[in-house]
């Protein structure tokens, strides 16, 4: 049984209490706001914003840095966490034929976007274009926790819609995550660095996790593999990723990707119930474990997250806004209808059963909630100093990423045009 409401509050509240003070601070006083966002913790320190002093590289860590690209990283772990079960277990969702037309559908749903976003950007002018085209990837994001929430509302808990919109979500974050790592670099690229984090990661792999299994062969008790748990537990992997996000952050990736090297890392479970299944919480396994010793701090992380991006002034509203929200509002759903109609009907891959053609427009809509990772593409697209006459670009784009919240509107009002049968079980 999924219980996405304890997700939700759990995950997402606070993310949007953390918004809502940002939003109202920043309007009623912008320069204790925007003081308070940069604050410096330490300067010249070994992590933090790189910049040039006296022929050289200097780090400050400021608070920013600290969450966005520090303390995110636990964030990215747990997305991660879920997308590599869905693609490694046996029973994972996002392997064989019943992943083929999501997957699908989320090609459709990333490229939607994109090409709405640069063309309305270009028809807008080669000034606008050149201010706005890093930002193509905001708007092919998905909010996995609120599009669940809203999916669930539209189409009811027991509807086939239901758990294909979850694929297509947890596919889209992982496409995410590989855009973040390739179009998004941090600084200037040394990939050399990226040797500290693969070696960390087998390191840790060979010594704590395929060894001791290796040693405990015929012992049905798994006496090594039980005391390195009991004994070392999370220790080794924390180190390890302590490791390899310092190696991203050094190679120029983006740091708050750092941890995804590890996550494979850690011995898991044989199977999986779900990213919002209350039953995962009896699992045992390490990873599990770590999930769950990480899910309350995430919760303050992404309170903190909310309060120092969405910190955005009304009047940044411009045309960087109307993009993302054009690309979200109206290329996802369209290219996730035309790329799942693709895969279902002329590639003969088909639907799940139940479920209607017209449900995939309905499914795009849904997923145009991109929210948490649009504003995180959109801090990290743009340089603050950018800007399309008067307007901020990165803050016009953020505002665009909080409006996505539309899409929920959109998904209700599309449910019922199209006569969405609610399936309760």
């Amino acid at each position: 049984m999924y219980k996405v409401w304890n997700f939700v509050t759990n995950y997402s509240l606070l993310l949007i209490a953390g918004a809502v003070i940002a939003l109202f601070w920043a309007n009623i006083d912008p320069h204790s706001y925007h003081a308070f966002v940069d604050f410096v913790l330490i300067d010249d320190f070994i992590i933090g914003h790189a910049h040039e002093v006296d022929g050289h590289i200097e780090r400050t860590l400021t608070l920013h840095y600290l969450v966005n690209d520090g303390l995110m990283a636990f964030f990215f772990a747990i997305a991660a966490k879920e997308v590599w079960e869905a693609v490694i277990l046996k029973n994972g969702s996002l392997r064989g034929k019943k992943a083929a037309t999501p997957l699908v559908a989320t090609l459709g749903g990333m490229l939607g976007p994109i090409t709405v976003y640069l063309g309305l950007a270009a028809v807008l002018g080669s000034e606008t274009f050149s201010a706005v085209h890093r930002g193509w990837a905001i708007p092919t994001a998905t909010d996995i926790a609120f599009s669940y929430l809203v999916g669930r509302v539209v189409f009811g808990a027991g509807h086939p819609a239901v758990r294909f919109l979850l694929l297509l979500a947890i596919a889209d974050d992982a496409a995410g995550l590989i855009i973040l790592a390739i179009f998004y670099p941090s600084g200037e690229l040394a990939p050399e660095w990226l040797l500290l984090s693969l070696g960390a990661a087998v390191v840790v792999f060979v010594l704590f996790n395929w060894l001791p299994r290796m040693l405990d062969r015929g012992d049905q008790l798994r006496t090594r593999s039980t005391q390195v748990r009991k004994y070392l537990s999370f220790w080794p992997y924390l180190i390890a990723g302590a490791l390899s996000w310092y190696g991203f952050q050094e190679a120029g990736l983006h740091p708050a990707l750092g941890l995804l090297p590890i996550v494979p890392a850690i011995p898991h479970a044989d199977r999986a119930f779900g990213i919002f299944s209350e039953a995962e919480q009896y699992l045992t396994d390490l990873l599990n474990h770590i999930e769950h010793i990480l899910k309350h701090p995430v919760e303050v992380i992404l309170f903190f997250f909310g309060l120092l991006n969405a910190g955005v002034e009304f009047s940044s509203i411009g045309s960087p806004t109307w993009l993302v929200l054009a690309g979200l509002l109206i290329g996802k759903p369209l290219g996730v209808t035309l790329f799942g109609w693709l895969a279902a009907h002329p590639l003969r891959l088909g639907l799940p059963a139940g479920m209607r053609t017209s449900d995939l427009f309905i499914i795009g809509c849904v997923a145009s909630i991109g929210f948490t990772v649009s504003l995180f593409i959109a801090a990290v697209a743009f340089d603050g100093s950018v800007m399309l006459g008067e307007v901020r670009v990165q803050d016009a784009a953020k505002m665009g990423a909080l409006f996505s919240f539309f899409g929920a509107v959109l998904s209700f009002v599309a449910g019922k045009l199209l006569r969405v049968e609610k399936q309760t079980f």
